[in-house]
């Protein structure tokens, strides 16, 4: 292979919209290898961790853990930060991105009665504590996690965001969010990005 090749489920959603967005900001020739999810089962075995997204460097056998490529990633391009401190402050926030998705994800695969309880439990607790808590580790300067400039951070949070804006995840209110001004600027400001409205304009 001759250039870096991103392997992901043929969807803007998630964990591989992340990593997508992350290389294009960077300016990476990529591939954007997505797959159906009719062939994933016959490639699961396959992977480093039985999971996607997983990014194949030239030189260097594949590898996965969606954070561990957003910082790979960001290291390398200037969207992570050098100091140390604040890439570990940047890299806590992505796991409580990983955190949410935890707690979310199990209900995509209940039935509906299951699910419908399952989620009005978590708009009762878990998700405006998860807010509260994301937003307390915002800096105030705005529009981004660390000020001015954006990160792979900020690439995490718009895209857990905007999981919930458009009113299609069942039982949860899009309006989740609506009371932590921060978390939303930074979806917005992540949204108004012009290399992330360049990557949806092609």
């Amino acid at each position: 292979m001759t250039r870096p090749r991103l392997t992901y489920f043929d969807a803007p959603v998630s964990r591989g919209e992340e990593c997508r967005l992350a290389l294009h900001l960077a300016g990476v020739d990529f591939e954007d290898n997505r797959i159906q999810s009719s062939a994933w089962s016959a490639l699961k075995e396959q992977m480093p961790y039985g999971a996607l997204p997983v990014l194949e460097l030239p030189g260097h056998p594949p590898f996965a853990q969606t954070n561990a490529i957003l910082v790979l990633v960001g290291r390398r391009h200037g969207l992570h930060p050098a100091d140390d401190f604040e890439a570990a402050r940047h890299e806590a926030m992505m796991q409580h991105v990983e955190e949410l998705r935890h707690n979310v994800s199990p209900t995509l695969r209940m039935g509906d009665a299951e699910k419908k309880a399952a989620r009005e439990a978590l708009v009762a607790g878990f998700l405006p504590a998860w807010g509260k808590l994301a937003e307390r580790n915002l800096a105030s300067a705005a529009p981004f996690f660390g000020g001015a400039m954006i990160h792979v951070v900020d690439i995490k949070l718009h895209m857990a965001v905007r999981w919930f804006l458009g009113g299609k995840v069942d039982h949860i209110p899009a309006t989740i969010f609506s009371a932590f001004p921060k978390l939303m600027g930074v979806h917005d400001a992540v949204r108004d990005h012009p290399g992330v409205k360049a990557w949806y304009a092609r």
